[in-house]
């Protein structure tokens, strides 16, 4: 039997239909990247937004239309929010976010059966649930150490959809990495729902850093996301002293209003994040620092857009990835008075042509300088890769991928 997947969302959800893929490889299944010679079909769905959640259910609906006859399983956020939407859908296999481990298992079962299985769960309070990969689809492979989110930001339906934080076994973190490294994995991207809250038994996030660090063969360790205040001293010192974590951190600011970040419920202000930030660039000055910023929150003034684009270019960011906000129902944003789309519109528009000039500001300063690559990708004699401080290569020449090579960087090449 053939199988299919398609993913949205986040890197979790990446790693996840990895471990669906792998486990299912390991069952005796094939799997096939076209989708029409599939006769099994699994959609890992997102919810973060309303774009996303129509997207999934578009695309559930139009597969099912064209696919009569494939088995097919949805999974995910998606259908955590919206469950019964889904049960009209004609879906054999329906999960929420519990239970993925168990998909293989699920088809199996359903093919002996025939007997359709929906099933998800509102309970916050879960375990983690153990998943482990040896080999990613990917050059750079992901580790999913922790999974929920107790933050409650007022926009957020996340920590609804994925429960609280908890974390994974610190040794089977290990475990999976020096596997990955045996595939051939040179870097490892450690991801979350709330990343940097891990905590397992003692162990916190640097502590799983520094560990990973001892591993031979390991050049690279990169985070996939963090938040401000989980940067403490501790977190600085390996900075300061790891070579081999990443010269890039991704930090969500969200807004650059105080009054805004207020009302967001989030845990810091524009003092704070500053502070935070000039730590780190004093540790390691040409750090790329890239963001995550939401515009049109509710009640959002002129003003306040304008303090978050003054902030964002005062702060000097890689990057800025621009979300218009995006009402989830349930959230207590949800209850705020909405921005007009044509105003939300503008100031994504604004917002990413700052980001647009920042990120060659950010690049120039490496033209003519050594960098080195990772080759991710070789296409038609032109090798791909990024950097540890992620800027994109493309070297006009035949590399071996998954290899690392020392180059000269062109701004004018890679532009």
């Amino acid at each position: 039997m053939k199988f299919y997947i398609e993913t949205f969302g986040c890197k979790v959800n990446a790693y996840e239909s990895n471990y669906i893929k792998n486990s299912l490889i390991a069952s005796g299944f094939l799997f096939t990247d076209k989708m029409n010679e599939a006769n099994l079909i699994i959609i890992n769905t997102c919810t973060v937004t309303n774009t996303a959640d129509s997207k999934c259910k578009k695309f559930v609906r139009r597969v099912r239309r064209e696919n009569k006859d494939s088995i097919l399983v949805v999974v995910g956020c998606s259908v955590q929010n919206n469950f019964a939407e889904y049960q009209n859908m004609d879906i054999d296999i329906l999960l929420g976010n519990i239970g993925k481990s168990n998909i293989p298992n699920l088809i199996k079962e359903y093919i002996e059966t025939n007997e359709k299985y929906n099933y998800y769960s509102q309970n916050r309070d879960l375990t983690f649930e153990d998943m482990q990969i040896d080999n990613f689809d990917h050059t750079r492979a992901f580790i999913k150490i922790q999974d929920g989110c107790d933050n409650f930001c007022s926009y957020c339906i996340i920590p609804f959809m994925r429960g609280k934080c908890r974390s994974k076994d610190f040794n089977t973190i290990m475990k999976e990495a020096q596997e990955l490294v045996k595939s051939n994995h040179h870097e490892i991207v450690l991801t979350g729902i709330h990343t940097g809250s891990y905590n397992y038994e003692g162990h916190d996030l640097v502590d799983v850093i520094n560990e990973l660090s001892k591993i031979d063969g390991l050049e690279r360790i990169r985070l996939s996301s963090v938040e401000i205040t989980e940067l403490n001293d501790k977190f600085m010192t390996m900075l300061k002293n790891n070579s081999k974590f990443c010269n890039h951190l991704h930090i969500p600011l969200q807004a650059g209003s105080d009054n805004t970040l207020k009302k967001m419920n989030r845990k810091y202000d524009m003092n704070y994040f500053f502070d935070k930030i000039n730590t780190i660039r004093s540790i390691r000055p040409d750090i790329s620092i890239t963001t995550d910023i939401i515009v049109g929150f509710p009640e959002e003034s002129d003003e306040d857009f304008n303090e978050t684009y003054v902030n964002a270019q005062k702060l000097k960011f890689s990057k800025i990835h621009v979300f218009p906000y995006s009402k989830r129902n349930g959230t207590k944003a949800s209850m705020l008075k909405e921005v007009k789309d044509i105003e939300k519109t503008n100031r994504v528009h604004k917002l990413i042509e700052l980001s647009n000039q920042l990120e060659l500001e950010y690049n120039h300063q490496f033209n003519g300088k050594e960098v080195e690559v990772l080759i991710e990708e070789v296409k038609n004699n032109i090798s791909v890769g990024h950097t540890s401080n992620y800027l994109k290569v493309q070297i006009p020449k035949k590399l071996e991928k998954n290899k690392l090579y020392k180059v000269i960087y062109n701004e004018k090449e890679n532009n």
